[in-house]
């Protein structure tokens, strides 16, 4: 079985030390690489190509939501999972705008860490219930979005409402019996016509639709 390669991103040594202590029990899982800021996490991406980045969001020198910014920019087949102790609303949405593929806090279990990683790489967004609270009151005070939900087909619809289950791409295809590569090309219509480039943000946009 594959690894999942994982860099740790924290300005906090003894944090790093725990994480992949943690982490290394698990046979799935191998952590490739560590960085004690943004710049750090952005320039070890580039030589290691992790699959996830682990993302504390306040770091010196650049923080995790610039961070996110330039790695999913050169770098957007990584996914970025957001582990810290911040559940402020500008850290959240500016992490989730700029690519993250989830925003955990610091306070999860270590079974839970790992499984959303696994999650994380079969391509769910991770969001706590309380971390999604706090998104939806902020699109509720955003109004609606302009498109409707007459622009996509039915086939379109029915990825879009599992993809608001949170289901990953081999699921979707299995629901609705199709082939990954077709339901892949789907989400590509999804995105080009609503305008977004990544799952979170998918969520979000259809979550002010009405999904």
């Amino acid at each position: 079985m594959n690894q999942i390669t994982v860099l740790l991103a924290d300005d906090q040594t003894i944090i790093r030390d725990g994480l992949r202590a943690l982490l290394e029990t698990n046979p799935g899982i191998q952590v490739v690489a560590e960085a004690k800021n943004g710049m750090e996490a952005y320039e070890q991406t580039k030589i290691h190509h992790p699959q996830v980045v682990l993302m504390d969001i306040r770091m010196p020198e650049m923080g995790g939501v610039e961070a996110t910014r330039l790695i999913k920019q050169d770098f957007p087949e990584t996914a970025v999972l957001v582990l810290t102790t911040f559940d402020d609303d500008e850290s959240i949405l500016g992490a989730i705008t700029h690519g993250a593929s989830g925003y955990l806090l610091k306070d999860i279990s270590g079974i839970k860490l790992a499984d959303a990683i696994r999650d994380t790489v079969q391509g769910s967004v991770i969001l706590p219930g309380s971390i999604a609270a706090k998104i939806t009151k902020h699109i509720s005070r955003q109004g609606k979005a302009e498109i409707s939900l007459e622009e996509f087909t039915q086939r379109e619809q029915d990825i879009i409402r599992l993809l608001m289950q949170g289901k990953s791409n081999q699921e979707i295809a299995q629901t609705l019996f199709l082939t990954v590569g077709t339901v892949k090309n789907y989400i590509s219509q999804i995105y080009s016509k609503a305008g977004i480039t990544d799952r979170a943000n998918a969520i979000l946009h259809f979550k002010q639709l009405g999904f």
